[in-house]
């Protein structure tokens, strides 16, 4: 479903477009925690479902959600990777703020045990496409 899919696209002048509409990179994390996390369960936004997680018990959790990530071939590998360090900040940031919350630890001094029920809460669920011609200015 399109309310699972965070669409990035990343134009030959290194401009995002983020699901339709232009975005400065300093507001992606943001928005990739917010898609994420989803925490209203607003219905644009990944559907949620309840889930039994070691350590944590029934969940609420994202059923399926992914973010998608497109650049074209003019793209500076330097805005790619700049792309790709928010991403995966916010997916470290929302591990970072659950695993505080229920064990007073970061997610890198957890268990692995630990580590693995949250990484079921938040995946790093990304999707990369070739690159393409995309175009922009």
């Amino acid at each position: 479903k399109d309310r699972n899919v965070f669409e990035i696209l990343i134009n030959k002048s290194d401009k995002l477009l983020v699901e339709g509409n232009p975005l400065d990179i300093s507001f992606l994390r943001e928005r990739v925690k917010e898609f994420f996390d989803n925490p209203l369960e607003k219905d644009d936004f990944p559907e949620k479902i309840d889930k039994e997680i070691d350590y944590f018990g029934v969940i609420r959790v994202n059923k399926s959600a992914v973010v998608s990530l497109q650049n074209d071939n003019g793209t500076s590998y330097g805005m790619y990777i700049k792309v790709q360090n928010e991403i995966t900040a916010a997916v470290r940031e929302l591990r970072d703020e659950i695993s505080m919350q229920k064990f007073g630890r970061k997610y890198e001094e957890l268990q692995e045990e630990q580590q693995n029920a949250v990484k079921k809460i938040y995946p790093n669920a990304i999707s990369e496409a070739e690159p393409k011609k995309i175009g922009g200015q």
